[in-house]
């Protein structure tokens, strides 16, 4: 997730992400989420719901939601 953090905000390019920082913190419209999000899924081959994340309001808590569901394919 971080790298492609880093793709669609180059911006962010050596920021240490800290626990309960959320994309829009950094700077990533609704836009730049969202393509964070598909391109961590494609990376990942995961397929879910993109509602299944509505409501992960921090990194770390998407990062989360993701690795359970990669534990139970």
């Amino acid at each position: 997730m971080i790298r492609h953090c880093y793709e669609v905000l180059p911006e962010l390019e050596g920021h240490e992400f800290k626990p309960g920082e959320s994309l829009t913190d950094l700077g990533a419209n609704s836009i730049d989420r969202a393509e964070i999000v598909t391109l961590t899924l494609e990376s990942l081959s995961l397929h879910m719901p993109r509602v299944a994340l509505a409501g992960i309001n921090t990194i770390d808590g998407l990062v989360d939601t993701l690795y359970r569901k990669l534990q139970s394919a």
